[in-house]
């Protein structure tokens, strides 16, 4: 098989790695798919890759529920450099104004990777958020909005940003989304980073 193809399926085995062993709270796996200057850029967190395991095990300890779902997964590989785009969902349960809810955001994984040594290691994980929507867990239940909270978020992800502020979260309001500048940013920073330039 030629290396680009290896390459490729390695790098599609960490993004798998990554959602399974994250979501599991299988940590010490979890750790193996960073980069030593693996970043992570979330709506409710950014920082470095061993930071985001703790935060996210101290959010398993209060009861933040977060998981995800991956599909297609498309991988641009340049020397020990690489950028991948993988479909998914995030999914977070969580009470919106008295009632408990699921949100479902539909997106995309925009991840960085470098090759160190014969491993695919991650970078940087830059989500898009495309759309989301929020459901009651009960269906006869009926949360009550807050319109003026709500319309402060980008629409790609609104309703997860609205969830995670109601439980304490301060999120992060100009992450990329389907259209705009802030993915046009990230896509000429892709192309960028694949040239040799720095991340």
């Amino acid at each position: 098989m030629e290396q680009a193809m290896i390459d490729r399926l390695m790098i599609r085995e960490v993004i798998e790695n990554w959602a399974l062993w994250r979501d599991a709270g299988d940590w010490e796996r979890f750790a193996t798919v960073w980069h030593p200057d693996g970043r992570m850029m979330a709506t409710w967190f950014q920082g470095s890759g061993s930071e985001f395991i703790e935060v996210t095990k101290a959010g398993w300890a209060k009861g933040v529920s977060i998981l995800h779902f991956l599909g297609g997964t498309s991988v641009n590989v340049s020397g020990t450099r690489a950028v991948a785009q993988t479909k998914m969902t995030i999914s977070q349960r969580g009470e919106v104004e008295g009632t408990l809810c699921d949100v479902v955001c539909t997106g995309r994984f925009y991840d960085f990777f470098e090759k160190v040594g014969d491993r695919w290691q991650m970078l940087l994980r830059q989500p898009i958020y495309e759309k989301d929507r929020l459901d009651p867990v009960r269906p006869d239940a009926r949360p009550a909005l807050d319109d003026a909270l709500l319309a402060e978020f980008p629409a790609g992800y609104r309703h997860l940003a609205y969830l995670q502020t109601r439980i304490g979260y301060q999120v992060k309001r100009d992450m990329p989304t389907l259209t705009g500048p802030a993915v046009e940013a990230l896509y000429e920073r892709g192309r960028r980073f694949l040239q040799g330039g720095a991340l």
